[in-house]
């Protein structure tokens, strides 16, 4: 019997190891709720150099009847010319994943799928193809109307949400404020809520050494971190700290915390993927739809090699279900 997707698998850098992970996940894990944005021949070509015994279905809509057993392939983008080379950047590669984050995008807001799971992109790549976008989350929040958005991090043992993303860490300082320290513990309670963790204890993250200590290495803390958690508490979550960045994640890993807000991308992606690149999603929160990744990037050096794990993916995709699940029932 077929059955209908509910979930877009968006294919990514079609020179990276997106293709791969895609294949390898519906050969190995048959996700019959879930059909990829991307490009048919592109699947068909990695399909056949993984040597695997999976047939590309080729869907002329998204919300066409899957066979079960197969690789179905929605056309989202141009098509990507034959002998694209693997491994390198280059603007046809990277206007092809955007391409299939865009039909994505449209299709979630328009209530054809529920939601969507990304596999990586290359930024250089969607640059020089004249997006001008330094991600998906931020390609996510402008198709929604630059709505506040937020990037969370999670794995089975720890959760963070980040105040700053994608910004060079001379700028973080002067970018913190206290609306954006507040929207950022506002969105992790909400986002774990949707885990279906009703009361979220959220730690944050001091900005420098030693959460300043009293002012000794910096007065942000105390400036724009400790009055925005006040304002926080205020609205009823349950906030606390700053807390010293070098062992708050120690304590969450521990259960004293159910996620920890970090000030900037490094501060609190080194933690989660310390732990492991395989078993990370990447969420944004905030969306009026699901969206969930790879906590990975395209992995230009094995591309094409059979080398790439699924496994990331996979959460990736569990992930989504459960927020989609919870959002259900929510509304």
């Amino acid at each position: 019997m077929g059955s209908q997707a509910s979930l877009a698998i968006t294919m990514g850098d079609p020179a990276g190891i997106g293709p791969e992970i895609i294949a390898k996940l519906f050969d190995r894990h048959a996700p019959a709720d879930c059909v990829v944005y991307g490009d048919t021949n592109t699947l068909k070509t990695t399909v056949k150099t993984l040597g695997l015994r999976l047939p590309v279905q080729a869907l002329s809509s998204p919300s066409d009847t899957i066979d079960a057993g197969t690789l179905p392939v929605y056309q989202a983008c141009d098509p990507v010319p034959t002998g694209l080379s693997l491994g390198q950047v280059s603007a046809t590669a990277g206007k092809a994943a955007y391409q299939c984050v865009e039909r994505g995008i449209t299709d979630a807001i328009g209530g054809t799928i529920k939601g969507i799971v990304t596999a990586p992109l290359n930024k250089q790549a969607i640059h020089i193809a004249g997006f001008d976008f330094p991600g998906h989350t931020e390609i996510l929040a402008h198709r929604c109307g630059d709505i506040p958005v937020a990037m969370m991090l999670a794995n089975d043992v720890i959760r963070v949400v980040l105040v700053t993303i994608h910004l060079p860490l001379a700028e973080v300082s002067q970018t913190l404020s206290i609306d954006l320290e507040v929207q950022a513990m506002r969105l992790a309670h909400q986002a774990c809520q949707q885990l279906g963790i009703s009361t979220p204890r959220v730690a944050v993250a001091g900005l420098n050494p030693h959460a300043g200590e009293a002012g000794k290495f910096g007065d942000e803390e105390m400036r724009i971190i400790a009055p925005a958690i006040a304002r926080a508490r205020g609205m009823g979550i349950d906030a606390s700290g700053p807390w010293p960045g070098d062992t708050i994640f120690s304590r969450a890993r521990q259960g004293e915390f159910d996620v920890v807000v970090a000030q900037y991308h490094d501060q609190g992606l080194i933690p989660v993927k310390y732990l492991g690149l395989d078993q990370g999603v990447n969420v944004t929160i905030g969306l009026p739809f699901v969206r969930t990744s790879v906590d990975h990037g395209t992995a230009f050096d094995i591309a094409g090699k059979g080398m790439a794990s699924e496994s990331s993916l996979a959460q990736a995709v569990q992930m989504a279900r459960i927020l989609v699940a919870n959002k259900k029932k929510q509304n």
